[in-house]
């Protein structure tokens, strides 16, 4: 039934689905593109079709980048590495597994999740399939790996560590799910001695890499309304680490900076996001649960900027790319704004399909995979 709940809430999270009375839909529809002034070439570098994509399924097949290679997966388990720079395949591996996660990678590895709670690692260099381990329930956000732990959260909000030679269990840290919650989870991040990850509690835990025991856990949101829904304060997206602070947005609740050696907050402030954010020097950018894009400044939370040109256009989280902010929406279309005012300076369209997966920077490239498969490489040239 729980599953069902979640489902419901993830479609109604799209664009065009609302509760209907009386026949008629009353969500506000989503924002019709206007013509705007390319003021910066975006280039596509190659573009290719990799496998069946997201399969119209609500999963956010998040690529990696990692030693000048980027692994993606589609939804009926196919796992590709192709050359960043040229797009060329260098090998594919069929999991046959409904994978349901982004791609993670580290000791070697590559790691890709499924809704039936399984987690597979492949190895870096052929594809070859190293190890297959169970975990206690679905995995929607990306594995990650540092010395020797395989760091895993699942939708129960059960956070498991796995050895990365065998795949074997070595520790498990258990937090109680909510009744209601977004469909969706936070991906771990991983840092020396350490995991950081985001609960559907509103709560951001720090546990040892290890052994899984607590070292800090901070409230950056508190559930607040009557109903059950009005009391979800997910965080759903990756927390994101600059400097020592570490910085995380909720769903109904805040976006905080939190001091990383001891959970403290240094600052917070109403936000609602459902699919997070990214941070660079100087300021951190956020995509809300109206699909507007907002800049706050790093030290403060000050807003620098706002964008409401996409409005109900189910924009992903951003990603910061030099002077340049890039989004993706339900519809396929990547836009690029201005970091400095948040103008709108380029745009193109890489999938019809649309896309859920937060698009990826590596050495000034962005890269997209769309829900119907494609997969394509940009720079911004001016």
């Amino acid at each position: 039934m729980r599953a069902l709940v979640l489902v419901i809430i993830a479609l109604l999270a799209l664009p065009g689905c609302s509760w209907l009375r009386g026949g008629e839909d009353n969500a506000e529809p989503p924002a019709e593109l206007t013509d705007i002034v390319q003021q910066v070439k975006l280039t596509t570098l190659w573009k290719r079709s990799v496998g069946e994509g997201s399969k119209k399924q609500f999963v956010r097949l998040t690529p990696v980048v990692d030693g000048g290679r980027l692994f993606v997966a589609d939804r009926e388990g196919l796992v590709v590495a192709v050359d960043a720079e040229s797009g060329k395949q260098i090998w594919k591996t069929e999991t046959r597994a409904p994978v349901s996660s982004g791609v993670g990678v580290g000791e070697g590895l590559i790691f890709v999740a499924t809704t039936e709670a399984e987690v597979i690692a492949l190895n870096w260099n052929d594809g070859s399939e190293a190890w297959r381990s169970y975990v206690t329930s679905e995995v929607l956000g990306a594995p990650a790996a540092l010395d020797g732990v395989v760091v895993v959260q699942s939708v129960d909000a059960n956070i498991s560590g796995l050895d990365a030679a065998t795949g074997e269990r070595r520790w498990i840290f258990d937090r109680s799910v909510p009744t209601l919650s977004l469909r969706g989870s936070s991906a771990p991040l991983v840092i020396k001695g350490g995991a950081i990850t985001g609960l559907a509690s509103g709560k951001l835990l720090a546990v040892e890499l290890n052994r899984g025991l607590p070292v800090w856990e901070t409230t950056i949101a508190v559930p607040r309304g009557r109903s059950e829904l009005d009391r979800m304060v997910d965080i759903d997206g990756t927390p994101k680490l600059w400097a020592d602070q570490i910085y995380t947005v909720t769903y109904q609740g805040s976006v905080a900076a939190v001091n990383g050696a001891n959970g403290q907050i240094a600052w917070s402030r109403d936000m609602s996001s459902a699919v997070g954010l990214d941070v660079d020097f100087r300021q951190v950018y956020v995509t809300d649960d109206k699909s507007h894009v907002w800049a706050l400044d790093r030290n403060s939370g000050a807003s620098m900027w706002k964008q409401d040109a996409f409005n109900n256009r189910a924009l992903t989280a951003p990603v910061a790319l030099g002077n340049y902010v890039a989004v993706a929406d339900f519809e396929g279309y990547i836009h690029i704004l201005s970091r400095i005012d948040g103008e709108q300076v380029a745009r193109t369209r890489v999938d019809d399909d649309g896309v859920l997966a937060t698009p990826v920077v590596a050495n000034d490239t962005l890269y997209v995979y769309g829900n119907g498969g494609a997969l394509a490489a940009y720079r911004i040239e001016q």
